[in-house]
């Protein structure tokens, strides 16, 4: 995609944020518009569904980044937010909408910023690429020098990095194993032409596809991460 195309891209998606938000949101503490809801559902460690109503809505935990859930702390991450805010009423201070769909939020219940928890208790990675608060940065290191979490482990893969290059062995802490293993054997082929092109098993060119993450190809643990990340499934 043109960097205009990226631009004009941005501007309809800021557009909309703020004439969604103009119908649908309240104001926070600070004037910012907000949601105000009960966790319905939790995906992972940095995204979960809130109820405004009788409307549902996906909501990004902003600046945070947790491990998928195919990835070694994944599930544990998942729970950690769950035990915080599961059937809780929330208040989410809006950032933006992704490209997704979501909101993107702080999460607040009561006084607690569970981004902020998130981080602290070593649920999840600051995500720096769309970092507004630097002092994150000081939980995280606090959270990595105290070994907490997912800093328990040795060789944590960040999981940006993880979804970039496919499933990646890492050593686990919690018994997640080899991501190129049988939990992740969907084959993220690139053709000739550029095409992103995923097999499943018993596809019929699944045995004789061979990955190259040097190119860019990628092993994936489900068909929906697989599609999210720009893939299509073979026809055949």
């Amino acid at each position: 995609m043109s960097h205009n195309l990226l631009r004009t891209w941005s501007l309809q998606r800021r557009m909309l944020l703020l004439l969604w938000l103009a119908v649908v949101s309240v104001p926070s503490a600070s004037g910012a518009p907000a949601l105000q809801g009960e966790v319905v559902g939790i995906a992972d460690g940095d995204t979960l569904t809130l109820l405004v109503g009788d409307v549902q809505y996906r909501i990004r935990l902003a600046e945070i980044d947790a491990q998928e859930g195919g990835q070694p702390w994944g599930n544990r991450a998942r729970q950690a937010l769950a035990d915080k805010v599961f059937r809780a009423q929330v208040r989410i201070d809006v950032v933006d909408l992704d490209r997704y769909g979501r909101t993107v939020g702080k999460v607040w219940l009561e006084d607690r910023d569970i981004n902020r928890e998130m981080v602290r208790e070593g649920h999840a990675w600051v995500y720096r690429r769309y970092l507004t608060d630097p002092s994150l940065v000081e939980d995280e290191t606090a959270a990595r020098s105290a070994g907490s979490g997912l800093w328990a482990q040795s060789g944590a893969i960040p999981p940006w990095r993880w979804r970039r290059n496919g499933a990646t062995p890492v050593a686990s802490g919690d018994g997640a194993g080899d991501q190129s293993g049988s939990d992740c054997r969907i084959k993220g082929n690139i053709s000739s032409s550029g095409a992103k092109i995923y097999h499943v098993p018993g596809q019929r060119y699944y045995d004789n596809t061979r990955i190259d993450t040097g190119k860019g190809e990628r092993w994936f643990c489900s068909e929906a991460q697989a599609r999210l990340s720009g893939w299509r499934r073979a026809e055949v």
